[in-house]
């Protein structure tokens, strides 16, 4: 129970960051239209909630292998070979993530002053910036975990749009067909 929670604590990130500002700026709206005042840390924690759930976003689409890949060139090789080249691609992604980590944590923990508060809200950045580690490093686990799954164990990772586009291109067929 506990690893399944943890292997979707993304998902769980970003249902209740989604859920948080969705519900603040409904606040926000009814609070301006029906009573004429309207609070302004709203919309700053609103944005800050919104810049985690893209980053903590990122990181459940790395888990789920969807993000965004050219993948013409795919068409000319064979089928065995592509979730190999797609590693070695990943190698890369990782160096990044990597490198980025250690600018991140750098400039959160060490260059980030403590003075620099949010304008409205009056807390440190720091809090805000920290996301950028964090997100990070859970997207480079979960790049490894991917791999891992397809490479070690066998497993066959489809990104999940394109699991609708073949049952889509399957039903356009089985129509043609009739």
């Amino acid at each position: 129970m506990f690893w399944k929670f943890l292997d979707n604590i993304e998902s769980y990130i970003c249902r209740l960051l989604l859920s948080g500002f969705v519900i603040l700026l409904f606040v926000q709206i009814v609070s301006r239209e029906v009573f004429g005042h309207s609070f302004s840390w709203i919309e700053e924690l609103s944005v800050y909630m919104f810049v985690w759930f893209v980053f903590f976003g990122a990181s459940y689409a790395a888990l789920k292998s969807a993000h965004n890949r050219v993948t013409f060139q795919f068409k000319f090789l064979p089928e065995r070979y592509i979730k190999y080249i797609e590693a070695f691609a990943d190698l890369f992604w990782i160096f990044f993530n990597v490198y980025f980590i250690w600018l991140a944590y750098d400039f959160v923990f060490n260059k980030m002053n403590k003075f620099w508060k949010s304008q409205t809200l009056g807390i440190e950045m720091k809090y805000v910036y920290m996301v950028l580690p964090i997100a990070f490093t859970l997207m480079t686990i979960r790049i490894l975990q991917v791999n891992y799954k397809k490479l070690i164990k066998g497993e066959d990772i489809s990104d999940p749009d394109q699991i609708d586009l073949d049952e889509i291109k399957a039903a356009t067929e089985a129509e043609r067909g009739k």
